[in-house]
């Protein structure tokens, strides 16, 4: 089974904040679980994949770029997206299938909208998930505090299946590149 690492969203404005957006939640503990979960995917061989959205700074600068505290490796590869979706607009799929990858590790933020989409996507698309539960953030939203949405989106993706392919939630310490979605099946 080959294994991607998906690290969606991880940008230095949309992390920090900006003048209308707050940080995201536990920043701090979020880049420190990319960088954990980076170094566990490059041991194992695995992709290691940023998806970066173009509404994040304009889609220019700084802002736009992977956080500065994020150690991204030599050879990673870079996707840019205008949507939610990861997938939609991208050749983010096809990379995934030409390389024969079938289990995806994701990670990145925010929480309730371009992580929930990229693991349900994912699995329609043929691909298990493990989601590191200790490894998206988001922000408040006018309902719920941040730490409630990423504890929702935990239990609620845990198990979401779309027949074949499914997602798990799984924390920074354990062996994430060794799924354990056929426990499951």
């Amino acid at each position: 089974m080959k294994n991607a690492l998906l690290v969606i969203d991880a940008q230095q404005e949309l992390i920090e904040g900006n003048k209308e957006e707050q940080a995201v939640f536990n920043k701090n503990h979020l880049i420190k679980n990319i960088n954990l979960v980076i170094e566990q995917g490059k041991d194992v061989g695995a992709e290691i994949i940023f998806v970066r959205d173009l509404d994040v700074a304009e889609g220019e600068g700084k802002g736009f770029e992977v956080h500065s505290e994020i150690h991204v490796p030599e050879g990673a590869a870079f996707f840019n997206k205008k949507a939610t979706n990861a997938f939609y607009g991208t050749s983010l799929l096809d990379d995934l299938k030409e390389k024969e990858i079938s289990h995806v590790v994701i990670m990145g933020c925010k929480t309730e909208h371009c992580i929930d989409t990229a693991v349900r996507m994912a699995t329609v698309n043929g691909l298990d998930v493990t989601l590191v539960g200790d490894g998206h953030s988001t922000t408040d939203s006018a309902v719920l505090k941040a730490q409630q949405i990423i504890e929702h989106h935990n239990k609620i993706l845990h198990g979401h299946y779309n027949i074949d392919y499914f997602s798990v939630v799984r924390k920074t310490s354990e062996d994430l590149f060794s799924p354990i979605h056929n426990q499951y099946r």
